[in-house]
């Protein structure tokens, strides 16, 4: 099933989800090192594999981070060939000063922002 292109549709069917727990963006050299169903998302990249994964797990793999982040999913099957819903809410949340880090699934975006700002980063997203 296809996803909705008409990005008025997407924003206006868009829901966001506040999914529980902390997240880290983590580089590792490969996947060897971790087990798959402990990954919330990778890629490849010539420097190594960005791995995003849950902060006690990394801790406990004693994986280095910087960046400790909320996990937002937009609960609206928006098409990967819309235009626009990037950056609708990505210009939104920098209107207020909430930066995002952006991954794109097959059917939803999920939006990774500050930890401490995911209370704020989820009024913005609603507003839309």
């Amino acid at each position: 099933m296809e996803g909705i292109k008409n990005l008025e549709q997407i924003l206006k069917n868009m829901t966001p989800e506040l999914n529980s727990g902390e997240y880290v963006f983590v580089s590792i050299q490969n996947l060897n090192e971790i087990t798959i169903n402990d990954v919330v998302g990778h890629f490849k990249e010539k420097e190594g594999v960005t791995i995003i994964i849950e902060k006690s797990k990394a801790e406990t793999l004693n994986l280095k981070y910087s960046y400790t982040a909320a996990w937002i999913t937009l609960n609206v099957h928006s098409s990967l060939n819309a235009v626009g819903l990037t950056a609708a809410f990505s210009r939104e949340l920098a209107k207020h000063g909430l930066s995002c880090n952006v991954v794109a699934g097959f059917y939803h975006d999920h939006i990774f922002v500050e930890y401490n700002d995911a209370n704020k980063a989820m009024e913005v997203l609603k507003s839309i």
